[in-house]
C-alpha cells in the first residue's frame, strides 16, 4: 500500500529531478530545498502564526465576533483546505486531532495554575482557554508528521518503544504535577540524554541520505518553536505574567518545555508511524 499523494509530491518529483553537473550546483540546490522542504512542513503553523499577527494588527474591533472565536473559525478552515486541496493527507489530519486534544487539556490546566493567561473575550472556549490554542499544539504535531513523509525520515539506533513512551508519559505529568510536587525536570533532561544519546535520524533532503543527532534536531526544533512563540505573545494570542505589564521577550528558560513538549510529540508521531505500519503488514483475514 503506497503513502497517498499530495498536490507537494508532484512539484517535489519536478524539483528531485533536477540535476547538476557541478558539485557546488548540486549542494547549492541541495540547501535550498532543504529550506523548500521546512517550509512547506510548517505550513500550518505558519498560516496560523500569520493569522495571529494579522488579527493582532488589523481586526477591527467592531466585528461581530470575537478575534479570539474568528482565529477558532480560521483554524478549522485551514485545515479544512488543506485536506481539501490535498495539501495534507488523513493520516496528518489525525495527528493534528491528537496533539489538539492533548494540549488543549494541558492549556485548561495551565490557565488555572496561573502559567498564561488569554487576555481577549471569546464564545468558543473551555473554561478559560480559546479553542484555538489546541491549534498551537497541533501546529508542532503537524510538522513533526509533514516532515515524517517529506524528508522520509527513519530513526537509526532507535532505543526500545517503551522507553520513549515511558518518558513521554513521565514528562507530561510532570506538565501537570510540578505544580504540586519537586520539579524532577533535570532528571527527566537526563533520562532524555540516556535514552537518546545513540540516536540519529536519516532524511533525504533531495537524493542522498543525511543523518543528523535525534537530539539536536530536538533542539533546533524547539528554538525555532520558542521564536514562534514571541511572535504569538506579541501579538496578544496568550500573555506570561512577566509580560503583564507590557510584551517583552518570552524567557530563554522556555526552550527547556519546548525541548520536552519535542519528545512527547515525536513520540506521539512515531507511535502513530507504527501503528498504521502494522496495519499495512497485517494480512487481509479471509473472508467467512
Amino acid at each position: 500500500m503506497t503513502a497517498p499523494r499530495t498536490r507537494f509530491a508532484r512539484v517535489r518529483d519536478r524539483l528531485e529531478a533536477l540535476r547538476f553537473r557541478r558539485r557546488w550546483q548540486a549542494w547549492g540546490f541541495e540547501f535550498l530545498l532543504f529550506g523548500f522542504k521546512q517550509g512547506w512542513a510548517c505550513l500550518f503553523g505558519g498560516l496560523m502564526l500569520a493569522a495571529l499577527l494579522g488579527t493582532h494588527l488589523w481586526y477591527p474591533a467592531s466585528a461581530p465576533i470575537a478575534r479570539y472565536d474568528a482565529l477558532v473559525l480560521i483554524a478549522v478552515a485551514i485545515q479544512l483546505a488543506m485536506l481539501a486541496f490535498r495539501l495534507e493527507t488523513l493520516a496528518e489530519a489525525r495527528v493534528i486531532v491528537a496533539f489538539h486534544i492533548v494540549g488543549t487539556v494541558m492549556e485548561v490546566f495551565k490557565t488555572q495554575m496561573g502559567s498564561w493567561t488569554y487576555p481577549e473575550p471569546g464564545v468558543l472556549r473551555i473554561g478559560n482557554v480559546p479553542l484555538f490554542s489546541g491549534f498551537m499544539y497541533a501546529a508542532v504535531g503537524s510538522y513533526i508528521a509533514r516532515i515524517w513523509r517529506i524528508f522520509d525520515i527513519r530513526p537509526i539506533a532507535y532505543p526500545p518503544r517503551w522507553q520513549p513512551v515511558a518518558l513521554a508519559v513521565a514528562i507530561y505529568i510532570n506538565f501537570f504535577s510540578h505544580h504540586f510536587l519537586p520539579d524532577p525536570r533535570w532528571l527527566l533532561f537526563g533520562l532524555t540524554l540516556l535514552i537518546f544519546r545513540r540516536t540519529w535520524f536519516e532524511y533525504r533532503p533531495l537524493h542522498a541520505p543525511r543523518r543528523m543527532p535525534i537530539l539536536l534536531g530536538f533542539l533546533l526544533v524547539a528554538l525555532f518553536i520558542w521564536v514562534a512563540e514571541n511572535v504569538a505573545t506579541f501579538s496578544n494570542a496568550w500573555v506570561y505574567p512577566s509580560q503583564a505589564g507590557g510584551w517583552s521577550l518570552v524567557p530563554l528558560s522556555k526552550l527547556g518545555a519546548w525541548l520536552l513538549l519535542m519528545i512527547i510529540s515525536f513520540v506521539l508521531v512515531a507511535t502513530l508511524h507504527d501503528m498504521e505500519d502494522a496495519a499495512r503488514a497485517e494480512p487481509a483475514r479471509p473472508a467467512a
